[in-house]
């Protein structure tokens, strides 16, 4: 690759990441992999990895944190707890079809657990003792736990 064609995908990179990503894959289909901006390939999937296994562990937390406030405080259950629940169920039943991602999301679940618990007592106005102090489920069980009435 020409040190101007190099800069010019570093470039775009910086400025249209969209256009950037579409031109690497213009490039890799065309098999002109000597033209691939592997810097700045490499930095973006990391990125994009880091960014998929927090989104995980975030929505992990909001469906854990949901479910202990269904659980603790059913007086004050609304629909929008309800739809938050099964939303972040939904979306990370998805997301779980990645072993990769399911596995992470076990692998933090103590944390992400605690977590939990943490915006559960703030948002609930409970003392965290009130809640178990570790997850009785595994992420997957959170997934399909079903809403009681």
């Amino acid at each position: 690759m020409t040190a101007t064609a190099s800069e010019s995908l570093a470039a775009l990179y910086l400025s249209d990441e969209t256009a950037w990503l579409e031109t690497m894959a213009e490039l890799i289909a065309r098999k002109e992999f000597g033209e691939v901006d592997y810097d700045n390939l490499r930095e973006y999937l990391t990125d994009m990895a880091i960014r998929d296994r927090r989104e995980v562990l975030s929505r992990l937390a909001i469906l854990i944190a949901h479910h202990l406030k269904w659980q603790f405080q059913p007086e004050r259950r609304t629909p929008s707890w309800q739809l938050t629940i099964i939303d972040q169920q939904n979306e990370l039943e998805q997301i779980f079809e990645s072993k990769v991602l399911l596995k992470h999301a076990e692998d933090k679940l103590p944390k992400t657990y605690r977590h939990a618990v943490n915006m559960a007592a703030i948002e609930t106005g409970l003392p965290k003792s009130a809640f178990p102090p570790k997850s009785q489920l595994s992420a997957r069980e959170w997934v399909a736990l079903p809403l009681s009435a």
